[in-house]
């Protein structure tokens, strides 16, 4: 076993698949076994591995600056370059942009944004965030915080008060509704928790709502039709800014430009990662609206400097490489090519909606998960059973992950064909069928 504490794994077992490359949609082993990549990685790997013209901006930018970092008011043309094309695609206001590593580290970067903020507003006491109960947001202390998921809490002693973050319902119809409820009576019932939260806390000490338009690793959680047109009346009622955390559902993955245009979310902030650079390397962007960013110009010429900033933010190899991964989006109309294809695996998805093992399938573009729930019981299976298929796949050379405790994520490159597809379901069949074999075997139904 190595020496590496590895992340976001059980400990016990170590090791299970060691990756040696990859190439388009796939990648191989040790021992030379070949996988369809049916999680895109960690939802990220948009342009599939060994793409020649990331190499190449990768390489070329090595050539002419290796590093340089933004400290001081110090730049570099690809930053910049980058910059002006992010905050001309999102639907953010006058969008202005703070570069950092990871998901994780864009959230962190937004929690304090809005204190700084509020505070240079005259508003110091808005400084709560609600957030979701099976919300994912990141593993640093204050990402962490607001993620919504008991196995990033557990044995990690969070300051999740001392941070004024709160929790409100998850917007997850299969295991949240009451008996004899109606999709919109669940609406309904939720965001009025969600109203009845915010007047107890206080709607001038709450500065923001986060979420995820599409849930990943909570399980692919879409919410009900009406659930964030009333979510944002209620915030807009309150004052209250929509931060939308698009490091999973951003750029072509729901089968638009973002999640927020697929779920019909204005945001007034937006994280965004992972397909950023297609994964190739790390870079996050948080992206505030123009107002935010003139009032904090101020108070930071007060003080002489904006305290924040990482030593890698705008890295300028990882800004080459996610300028040409949005160049190679917008050339290559990839969004419009993954929206088709995403109709295409929905369909192949919606198969297994009858299945003996299956309680939900849901998706959006090339996004989607299967719901394993017991049908005579009405309840769902041991997370036991979502690790045992997702193993099963593996077996059959197809990465899938097991989320939320009860599904299994789909999640393929943006380039990933119909061809593809079907490969991927076959895999996924010969899976499906051990794992029933194993539920029986159980005695689990």
């Amino acid at each position: 076993m190595s020496t590496i504490i590895y992340p976001t794994t059980n400990l016990k077992t170590g090791e299970n698949l060691i990756l040696e490359k990859g190439d388009g949609v796939y990648v191989y082993d040790n021992n030379g076994n070949k996988y369809l990549e049916g999680m895109a990685g960690l939802w990220c790997t948009s342009l599939g591995y060994n793409n020649q013209e990331l190499i190449d901006a990768a390489t070329q930018q090595l050539h002419n600056l290796s590093y340089s970092h933004m400290f001081g008011g110090k730049s570099h043309q690809v930053g910049m370059d980058l910059a002006e094309k992010l905050a001309a695609m999102i639907p953010v206001e006058n969008a202005h942009i703070f570069f950092g590593n990871s998901g994780s580290d864009a959230n962190d970067t937004q929690i304090k944004l809005l204190h700084y903020y509020f505070a240079a507003i005259g508003k110091p006491e808005k400084r709560k965030i609600i957030s979701r109960k099976r919300s994912y947001h990141g593993i640093t202390v204050a990402s962490a915080c607001l993620t919504g998921l008991e196995v990033n809490h557990t044995n990690f002693d969070l300051p999740v008060e001392a941070l004024g973050i709160t929790h409100t319902d998850a917007p997850y119809y299969l295991r949240e509704k009451l008996a004899g409820e109606s999709e919109a009576q669940f609406v309904d019932r939720i965001v009025g928790n969600l109203e009845k939260q915010i007047l107890a806390e206080g709607p001038e000490t709450v500065a923001a709502f986060i979420a995820e338009p599409i849930t990943g690793a909570s399980g692919v959680i879409i919410a009900p039709d009406g659930y964030y047109e009333k979510v944002q009346a209620l915030l807009k009622k309150y004052d209250i800014f929509f931060w939308a955390d698009e490091v999973i559902c951003g750029f072509g993955r729901t089968g638009n430009d973002f999640g927020s245009t697929t779920m019909g979310i204005k945001p007034d902030m937006m994280s965004m990662a992972k397909q950023l650079s297609s994964a190739y390397l790390p870079i996050s962007a948080a992206a505030i609206r123009g107002d935010m960013y003139d009032a904090i110009v101020e108070p930071s010429n007060q003080l002489g400097v904006f305290g924040h900033g990482y030593t890698y933010s705008g890295h300028p190899v990882a800004c080459a490489v996610a300028l040409k991964t949005l160049e190679i989006y917008e050339r290559d109309n990839i969004f419009a090519k993954a929206a088709e294809t995403g109709k295409y695996l929905q369909e192949k998805l919606q198969a297994y909606a009858d299945h003996p093992l299956v309680g939900e399938v849901r998706g959006r573009g090339l996004i989607g998960a299967i719901d394993l729930h017991n049908k005579a019981k009405d309840e769902a299976f041991p997370a036991a059973v979502s690790y045992h298929l997702a193993k099963a796949c593996q077996d059959q050379g197809l990465i899938l992950r097991a989320v939320g405790g009860t599904a299994i994520a789909f999640c393929p490159p943006l380039i990933i064909t119909t061809a593809q597809i079907d490969e991927m379901m076959e895999k996924f069949a010969k899976a499906i069928e051990v794992t029933e074999a194993y539920v029986k075997a159980e005695g689990l139904m």
